[in-house]
């Protein structure tokens, strides 16, 4: 029987304990740290926070334990209303925003991960530089033949309305890093985040370019890696659905060839 196991330097190990002395009301939320300083491997960190002085969010939590327990615990943090991305990470098991995440849907204690299957710039900082140039890849801006307006090129209501769903994305990359296609196929497949953004031009009636942007993701991989499995609508913190427009480009792509 085949076995499988991490490599010695990815097993994760037992951290420091921070209690909360004297405090009542207290959750208890353990870390992933990890830092390329020291050379050691991945620990997870256990904190005792005094809820009774302490945000209804585990952005707050994170926040408050900076500040007032452990300065060395490192994060990415901006907005606070789920309007930037920064703060994605894995709570509880599932790809979320810290901002928008309340402490109290949380039974027990509160594991925190940086975003799975992404290298770690250190402790819940993912590194992000693949998705972003996957994002570039397929020039996400309008692209028109036609002689620029004097004002602002028109759209009826029926035409905006396709674009609902698709707009709100905030590149937070929760659900790009839930998809197992994605974690496999990573450099060749663009991820659910990044085809979504893609379909958001291709639906744009202003967007003069739709057989070319169709054309470069005429790919077995950079489309075709999608089976649908549906984790980057589950998760999706902001409630859109990439499938969906996935499957949309997948149907425009058979169209054209009728």
């Amino acid at each position: 029987m085949a076995e499988f196991a991490l490599p010695a330097n990815s097993k994760i190990g037992a951290g420091e304990t921070y209690k909360a002395a004297g405090a009542k009301n207290v959750k208890t939320f353990k870390v992933y740290r990890w830092t390329p300083d020291d050379g050691k491997n991945p620990r997870v960190d256990t904190y005792e926070v005094d809820m009774d002085s302490c945000g209804p969010m585990v952005l707050d939590a994170l926040i408050k334990i900076k500040n007032e327990i452990d300065s060395s615990l490192t994060f990415r943090r901006s907005c606070r209303e789920g309007v930037c991305g920064s703060c994605a990470m894995n709570i509880d098991g599932t790809n979320t925003l810290a901002c928008t995440k309340f402490i109290d849907e949380v039974k027990g204690d509160i594991k925190i991960y940086p975003l799975p299957h992404m290298p770690v710039v250190r402790d819940l900082v993912p590194d992000l530089n693949v998705p972003y140039a996957q994002l570039a890849s397929i020039e996400p801006w309008l692209k028109s033949t036609t002689q620029p307006p004097t004002r602002e090129r028109l759209q009826s209501h029926e035409e905006r309305a396709k674009l609902d769903g698709l707009w709100e994305c905030i590149l937070c990359f929760c659900c790009t890093t839930s998809c197992p296609s994605y974690w496999w196929s990573g450099e060749r497949y663009l991820g659910p985040a990044v085809l979504l953004q893609a379909y958001r031009w291709i639906a744009d009636s202003r967007d003069d370019a739709v057989g070319e942007r169709l054309d470069a993701l005429e790919d077995p991989f950079r489309l075709y890696r999608c089976h649908t499995i549906m984790n980057c609508t589950k998760t999706c913190p902001k409630g859109l659905n990439p499938a969906k427009a996935i499957g949309e480009i997948k149907k425009m792509m058979i169209e054209r060839t009728i």
